[in-house]
């Protein structure tokens, strides 16, 4: 084992130390022993990333040791891996999840249960590092189901509520029906092919068929809730903003992405896949960034925004550049996590009032939460030389100069238009303005443990693009040329969507509100819950219950029980009441030929 081997291996046993020494040490204690791990472990993961970047610029190494499985024809190891997606995403994951412990430490600190709830987090992200780092997809479907699981426990944590436990059943039954595709997918290549090591997809050289991959592209669009499978998300907004920051921004939505990028080898041989990917990420960026123009809680428009980042994720899939979407999911961590820190930290300060609607002025009594969420809108943008700004941009040239249909990239750019409008609606509303709650109450920031980590992610927001860019290599080559017109139109839409907001914005100040079909579509999702949870659902049970009731019972009762025995006694009794007429002819007939039978029998004999 060299210094990589040693230091990967001391990061996650720094993570799974206060799980260890948790019967020894008391409440306080272990809180902030569980924030000390993750910070140290955050410092410790750096040393490899550094190490190779210097050393190697394109680091790839797999430690293997641990025989899981053996069979006659394939072993299972446990494989750790070490390449750019893992040593990059790690630092990242634990340095967004100690500013959310921290954090968490004076958001729940009035929480009876609150050990647990630290403990769950630091399970969450250890889900997830065992997900980055795996080699082969059973120990990568372990990180799977872990974080799966844990969305279930921390989206539920407030028991007595029942839209929070409605909400965390909702994520995980849609979580569960993206799982199905992935098992399916690994049970082809279990007959297909020697071994389930990511490796082996890249010697696969014959072209993939549709269907195991259609099987990842549902796994994917379950856990990152893509067009179809979304609901989940936004109505995770039920648990706590620590696990909105923590899910939305480096766990559990980029899961489905990251899986995508593993067996990208397998994808780019099947042009049909990728042509799903892109639609069905085009779909998705530009239907949630629609919902989000017209919903009033806060923390479920951030939601919408990361579902329509997650759809361009997708869309960098589609185009054949899983290089660029690891490097949105890397710059999408900073300023997601940071958006939800503020979002949560105001809504606390209002007494959890959540409607955009009824704040307003806090720029004054919170200008550094104010400014933070500034940043982090802008970088949600793409406002150049922030994180968001070296990832979309990109993506949309990548777009642009590539051979794709019009209709997604029509629809990127719009997803991307209306995210400057939905972004300057939380400015003018929360920010600006006169104060619309109540004067009485008292705001304020002296509290470190929620500014430091709002802070740091600020900073994060804006240093640490560049040099995130700098160390991605695209996997094809970047076009050198490109007419000005689309090297802009990144920036064009967004400041196009940027005025129109500005616009919107003062007629709606103006005008008298007035019904309108299309806001009450848009604002109910465009009726996908009610007719998906509900009319669907009636349907099925209608068609269940009349097949019970008049397909089973009738053939039953009609044809095969009493009524049928009655149907068939029916002709032969037709067929002898009908000689029985009281005519003397007949009966001599019938009497001739019975004794003309009876001859015939008997000269036989």
């Amino acid at each position: 084992m060299n210094i990589m081997d040693i230091t990967f291996m001391l990061t996650l046993f720094t993570l799974a130390l206060p799980l260890i020494a948790l019967l020894y040490l008391p409440k306080t204690q272990l809180i902030l022993n569980t924030k000390t791990a993750v910070k140290t472990a955050f410092f410790i993961s750096l040393i490899p990333l550094l190490y190779l970047y210097w050393l190697n610029p394109n680091p790839t190494k797999i430690f293997s040791d641990l025989t899981m499985l053996n069979t006659s024809t394939f072993n299972i190891k446990l494989n750790l891996i070490f390449d750019h997606y893992s040593l990059m995403f790690m630092p990242i994951a634990l340095f967004v999840t100690w500013a959310i412990m921290e954090y968490s430490h004076f958001y729940m600190a009035t929480d009876p249960h609150i050990e647990k709830f630290f403990k769950f987090l630091l399970i969450f992200l250890m889900a997830m590092m065992i997900l980055v780092t795996s080699n082969n997809l059973p120990q990568f479907f372990i990180g799977w189901e872990g974080v799966g699981m844990m969305s279930f426990l921390l989206i539920g944590w407030w028991q007595g509520r029942a839209e929070a436990n409605s909400s965390a059943l909702m994520a995980i039954i849609y979580n569960r029906t993206g799982d199905i595709g992935l098992i399916l997918s690994m049970a082809w290549m279990l007959m297909t092919l020697t071994s389930l090591n990511f490796q082996q997809f890249t010697t696969y050289g014959n072209p993939t068929p549709l269907l195991p991959l259609l099987g990842f592209i549902l796994a994917a669009t379950g856990k990152s809730a893509q067009f179809g499978l979304h609901p989940w998300l936004p109505a995770a907004m039920e648990g706590p903003t620590p696990v909105s920051a923590l899910l939305h921004s480096s766990t559990m939505v980029v899961a489905g992405i990251f899986l995508l990028i593993r067996v990208h080898p397998l994808m780019a041989t099947n042009k049909w896949a990728l042509s799903i990917c892109l639609c069905l990420g085009a779909i998705t960026a530009f239907s949630t960034s629609l919902c989000a123009l017209t919903q009033n809680d806060l923390k479920k428009i951030i939601a919408y925004s990361t579902s329509s980042q997650l759809g361009l994720m997708m869309v960098t899939i589609g185009l054949n550049q899983p290089k660029l979407a690891f490097l949105h999911i890397s710059m999408h961590a900073f300023f997601k996590a940071m958006l939800f820190l503020c979002a949560g930290y105001i809504i606390h300060s209002l007494n959890d009032e959540q409607d955009i609607r009824k704040m307003g002025g806090l720029h004054k009594p919170m200008p550094i939460t104010s400014t933070c969420l500034t940043i982090g809108n802008m970088a949600l943008m793409g406002m150049p030389f922030l994180t968001g700004y070296y990832s979309k941009d990109i993506i949309i040239e990548t777009m642009s100069t590539s051979y794709l249909n019009a209709w997604a990239l029509l629809l990127t750019l719009m997803a991307t238009s209306f995210t400057a409008v939905y972004t300057l609606r939380i400015t003018m509303l929360v920010q600006t303005g006169h104060p619309k709650h109540p004067l009485t109450m008292y705001l304020h920031e002296n509290i470190p443990m929620i500014m430091n980590p709002i802070i740091r992610l600020a900073s994060g927001s804006i240093v640490a693009g560049p040099f995130i860019a700098l160390s991605t290599e695209s996997l094809k080559t970047p076009m050198t040329t490109m007419p000005v017109l689309i090297k802009m139109a990144a920036l064009t839409v967004t400041i196009i969507g940027f005025m129109m907001g500005l616009k919107l914005t003062s007629m709606v100040n103006k005008m008298p509100p007035k019904p309108s079909n299309t806001h009450n579509s848009i604002i109910s999702l465009i009726y996908f819950n009610p007719l998906i949870h509900r009319t669907l659902s009636k349907t099925h049970l209608k068609l269940s219950q009349k097949t019970a009731t008049h397909s089973t019972d009738q053939s039953w009762y009609e044809n095969i029980g009493p009524k049928g025995l009655t149907k068939l006694q029916i002709p032969p009794t037709k067929f002898t009441s009908s000689s029985q007429k009281g005519l003397i002819k007949i009966y001599m007939i019938s009497f001739l030929l019975t004794m003309l039978l009876a001859l015939m029998l008997t000269t036989l004999m």
